[in-house]
């Protein structure tokens, strides 16, 4: 159905009479000027060859007229009519030579061309305000668009976002204030704070600003400079309108993200107490029994039996540190107190000792560049790999190779080692799901005690560190684990340094603080192909466990 269009303009947008009848003070002037001359000349003109047919040059005065109109609107083009009226009576309509007209009608005939050569300069004006208006609004929206173009790939800051308001409207300086309410942070009384600003010294009050636009009842937009033209007002209050709606969008991510940790926390406790229940109790009851035998007076154990007793108290023991290293680790990365000390790293100085059963072919060559990364948190990622490997792929070969890795959005280069297995592998569906805490993907009863954290701690590890941890299936079967980080921009020993990460993807973490460098080597035996103990480190939070291998 089509759009019905009203007669008249809404009120709001209709021209009022002085804006219809001044134009810019120089087309006025110019206007006045023609008013003057040109039925004066067309006067003479007609007066020079001899016409005097009364209708013709009403008409020619009527356009002379309507010429004014165009270039100076309503008043010139009045002054015009006028001077062309008074011509006409004096220099055509008889009696000639005098203001004094006989005939009445020809009145009316001049009544009528006064009146149409005002309605014509009406039209006229009202044309160009509605043209000058529409050329305003033009240029709006073109400002508005490569102002949105320039947030778009600004990255969404919102001093970003104040300067390239400030350049589009040409002010010295443009600030975004808040109101804080009493007992809000950095407020002792009700007033405002500054969020950000651009330009050269911003306005910090309402009464410093030259002129402000109140975007809405919390946010509040100063310029400095100078006063803002209506039009610029306008765009001022469209650009504060999408300033809020980015501030309010953020903190909506905020608020779900939030919302999101706290469900990931929850979900982490009731994992931890349902571990807590079988998986920790399990290794104590062994403990416990095995220490309550060897104390029996009156039971005379051999050596074998007593070192059978001691080889599994040390393993329960082994797994139990391994469990609760692996909860400790995962609650720092869900707190956001992991951060890397980051130094180049050679593959081979992190590749753990394994079971003296194990089929390992290890393929790193010692050359390979150094990546960029924590030695301390790349060995227990290591560690955990080969650890899962061996057990869901016990007696296969284990292929340990490194080279180059795909490059980052960035370009940057990557250096990436795989860990491939040649078991019975997962399904396609559920590679992601690896990844997740507290997730044993497949039959894991049959592979030993675990609860499901050895894999989400090394991906919250490795992208702590800047990298990128995947899994994929091995052709033939089985599984490989890449780890991909950044290579070092420098091959030698550096000082380490602390990089703060934001928040991974998720629901790893990466932030926080490390108040040392962890120290000690990866050392100890295996039993049973399960890979157990730590390398100790002192870091914000408590000691950090890596898990290693049986000699190698």
């Amino acid at each position: 159905m089509p759009q019905r269009v009203p007669l008249l303009p809404a009120r709001e947008h209709r021209l009022r009479l002085a804006e219809l009848g001044v134009l810019d003070r120089r087309r006025t002037l110019w206007g006045l000027a023609l008013a003057i001359i040109l039925p004066a000349a067309v006067e003479a003109a007609l007066l020079a060859i001899g016409y005097h047919n009364v209708a013709m040059t009403m008409l020619l005065q009527l356009a002379a007229a309507v010429a004014v109109a165009v270039v100076g609107g309503l008043w010139p083009a009045a002054v015009a009519a006028v001077e062309g009226s008074l011509l006409l009576s004096y220099f055509s309509v008889a009696p000639v030579g005098t203001f004094q007209i006989a005939d009445p009608q020809v009145v009316v005939e001049l009544l009528i061309f006064l009146a149409v050569a005002c309605a014509v300069g009406l039209a006229v004006g009202a044309a160009t305000r509605r043209f000058e208006q529409a050329t305003r609004a033009q240029a709006d929206a073109r400002a508005m668009a490569e102002l949105a173009r320039g947030i778009l790939g600004s990255g969404g800051r919102v001093q970003d976002f104040l300067e390239r308001v400030r350049a589009a409207l040409g002010l010295r300086a443009v600030t975004l204030l808040e109101r804080r309410e009493p007992g809000t942070p950095r407020a002792v009384s009700p007033g405002w704070e500054v969020v950000a600003s651009a330009g050269e010294a911003p306005p910090v009050t309402p009464a410093a600003s030259d002129d402000l636009v109140v975007a809405d009842e919390h946010y509040t937009l100063l310029a400095g400079g100078r006063a803002l033209e209506p039009a610029e007002r306008r765009m001022m209050e469209a650009f504060g309108a999408y300033l809020v709606a980015i501030r309010q969008g953020r903190q909506l991510a905020s608020s779900r993200e939030a919302n999101r940790r706290l469900e990931e926390g929850n979900t982490i406790r009731t994992s931890i107490l349902r571990a807590v229940s079988h998986d920790l109790r399990t290794p104590l009851s062994g403990i416990k029994l095995s220490v309550s035998s060897l104390r029996q007076p009156d039971v005379d154990f051999t050596r074998e039996e007593q070192a059978e007793l001691l080889e599994t108290i040390e393993d329960y023991t082994d797994r139990l540190s391994a469990l609760v290293g692996n909860l400790l680790d995962m609650s720092r990365i869900s707190a956001d107190s992991v951060t890397p000390l980051l130094r180049p790293v050679r593959w081979r100085e992190v590749l753990p000792p394994w079971p003296e059963d194990a089929v390992v072919e290890d393929r790193v060559s010692p050359g390979c560049p150094p990546v960029e990364a924590d030695p301390v948190l790349l060995e227990r990622v290591v560690a955990n790999l080969v650890e899962n490997a061996l057990k869901y792929a016990p007696g296969l070969p284990l292929e340990l190779e490194a080279g180059p890795g795909e490059a980052d959005p960035s370009g940057r280069a990557m250096g990436e080692l795989r860990v491939v297995d040649h078991g019975g592998g997962i399904p396609p569906e559920q590679l992601l799901a690896v990844f997740d805490p507290f997730q044993r993907v497949g039959d894991a009863s049959r592979h030993g005690a675990g609860i499901g954290l050895g894999l989400a701690v090394a991906k919250g590890f490795v992208e702590a560190m800047g990298g990128r941890i995947s899994a994929g299936q091995t052709q033939g079967g089985g599984l490989t684990m890449r780890i991909i980080l950044p290579l070092a921009a420098h091959d030698g020993h550096e000082a380490p340094r602390a990089v703060p990460l934001a928040r991974a993807p998720g629901g790893t973490a990466s932030g926080g603080t490390v108040s040392g460098t962890a120290s000690g080597s990866a050392t100890g035996s295996a039993t049973g192909g399960t890979a157990s103990g730590s390398a100790t480190g002192s870091a914000t939070g408590g000691p950090t466990p890596a898990a290693r291998g049986g000699k190698g």
